[in-house]
């Protein structure tokens, strides 16, 4: 292969898997099959796949992964979970293709524009709902927690996690000096995002949200964080009683409508999961099929409404399919990126560290009361973040940030 068609099947890579990361947030066939295009062109080009300095952690939660479906008694039941490899591609993917940090300061601020637009969408939805909701008499509470406002997505719980994801990212490219044009339009962005966030009504994304900004505060301006419980309370007594009522069934649910209880039983139903099956699991997927036969014997029948086909917790639900050390192989994974981000967020291209460390926290908050990771958009996304820090901590990445 000569110079030229190598060249030449690099920039083709390059567009391939950016396009791969921008199009997540409106399109997940989309976005899988320009990863598989960058993919392809990558081993054409014979470049090989590079990965970031995370491959033993990765290969033993792959191996965990593996092996606890071998050991499944129903090995086919937990096929989709190894077909979700190829997601995971992504990490390797982009990080061979992507040269420096500004191609990922291109895809975070591409991810702002789409992120922004999907939030007008979710509004026009947010607005239509509670005008059928008014005119046929029925409470808007009680029914817009089961049909919310979703953007661009199919569900509202990936809606507000990319959101989520976004709306940090860009957040932090303003706070330290990445984007320096246009930046009162920029910050409006971040505004429609962030409103958005709050009408998908999803409280663990609110609280995920939460942590990740006062991440980013500490990070930025320290001082600034005695002003966060103020700002909280104005926003709270600012609005509208249906959502000040929805920040308040955290403590206080409508009933079965809110998923208080819910959560408690696939909780508990998890732990006893793991602690008849600590090493290797009951098999991918099978937490759900076996939800019954683990569910504690002290809760009332019927069940509340709910989904219980995983348990609600990405670290109860890992513990459960695949045993204590792969959840292990997994918190070392995480655990070693944060340390690598932090350590490197003391240098240069601070707006991408801090703000995957951001995104990344305010996943890992959500995880404890959601699979979010089971959710193939927001693993993408994750993925991205993950390789796009990395990208930034190159020793041959010489463009910084402030």
């Amino acid at each position: 292969m000569t110079t030229s068609q190598s060249d030449t099947l690099s920039r083709a890579a390059l567009w391939l898997a950016t396009g791969a990361a921008v199009s997540v947030l409106f399109s997940n066939a989309v976005c899988q099959i320009l990863l598989g295009a960058a993919l392809f062109t990558l081993l054409v080009s014979r470049r090989g796949l590079r990965f970031p300095p995370i491959v033993l952690p990765l290969a033993l939660f792959f191996a965990g992964t593996v092996l606890a479906l071998a050991l499944s008694p129903d090995p086919r039941a937990g096929l989709p979970q190894v077909k979700k490899f190829y997601v995971w591609f992504m990490l390797p993917v982009l990080y061979t293709a992507i040269p420096g940090a500004a191609q990922v300061r291109t895809i975070f601020a591409s991810w702002g524009v789409l992120a922004t637009a999907s939030g007008l969408w979710a509004f026009v939805q947010f607005f239509q709902k509670r005008a059928a909701a008014l005119a046929s008499g029925e409470d808007f509470y009680l029914t817009y927690v089961a049909r919310r406002a979703t953007g661009f997505m199919s569900h509202w719980m990936t809606f507000s996690a990319e959101q989520m994801m976004a709306g940090l990212l860009l957040a932090s490219l303003l706070l330290f000096g990445a984007i320096r044009g246009r930046r009162p339009l920029w910050w409006g962005a971040v505004a429609i995002i962030g409103a958005s966030v709050l009408i998908a009504w999803t409280r663990s994304v609110w609280i995920g949200t939460a942590v990740g900004v006062c991440y980013l505060i500490g990070a930025w301006r320290p001082k600034l964080l005695l002003a966060v419980p103020v700002a909280a309370a104005v926003l709270f007594f600012a609005a509208p009683e249906s959502m000040q009522q929805r920040v308040t069934s955290v403590y206080k649910p409508h009933g079965n409508t809110d998923s208080n209880e819910h959560r408690n039983i696939t909780r508990r139903t998890g732990i006893a999961m793991i602690q008849a099956h600590p090493w290797f699991g009951l098999g991918p997927e099978m937490p759900g099929r076996e939800f019954e036969k683990y569910l504690p014997a002290d809760i009332p029948r019927p069940l509340p409404d709910g989904f219980y086909g995983h348990l609600h917790n990405v670290y109860l639900q890992y513990g459960a399919e695949r045993g204590i050390p792969t959840l292990l192989a997994f918190l070392w994974l995480i655990g070693k990126v944060l340390t690598d981000f932090l350590r490197g967020a003391r240098g240069r291209n601070k707006a991408i560290l801090h703000g995957a460390i951001a995104a990344i926290l305010g996943l890992l908050v959500e995880g404890f009361f959601e699979h979010n990771l089971g959710d193939s958009e927001v693993l993408t996304m994750f993925l991205i973040i993950v390789a796009s820090g990395y990208i930034a901590l190159r020793p041959e990445e010489t463009t910084a940030d402030a």
